[in-house]
């Protein structure tokens, strides 16, 4: 049983790490506050004026967190950064607003990605 236990738990810890976001992979969120990012991303989720207001408050709270947590280096507040933002962002946006948002941020992690490797 307590073999049983240790597996799962080695299995848990395993599929979690896989999913863990690297240091670099968390600047996205650290660049929403950019003006020109910003406007393009509210061009794009066609937001209303209230919503901007509070997304702009939302992404200037995220770029301080991230900016404490890159600066120190520190993965679990840079990942509770990210939850802040994507938390306030679902409630601030509409169901299908908030799905391009998360496309968006999935698509510019995957494209830093390429970048960094393409750097190596």
């Amino acid at each position: 049983m307590k073999k049983i236990l240790v597996l799962a738990i080695i299995a848990i810890a395993t599929v979690s790490n896989s999913f863990a976001l690297d240091l670099n992979e968390y600047k996205v969120f650290y660049k929403l506050n950019d003006e020109k990012t910003f406007n393009s991303l509210v061009r794009y989720l066609d937001v209303t004026d209230e919503q901007e207001e509070k997304l702009k408050y939302v992404f200037s709270l995220t770029e301080n967190k991230m900016k404490n947590a890159l600066d120190k280096e520190n993965e679990i507040a840079a990942e509770k950064a990210m939850w802040f933002n994507l938390g306030n962002a679902k409630i601030i946006l509409s169901e299908e607003q908030y799905k391009k948002y998360l496309t968006t941020i999935n698509l510019s992690v995957y494209v830093n990605n390429q970048e960094f490797y393409a750097e190596k």
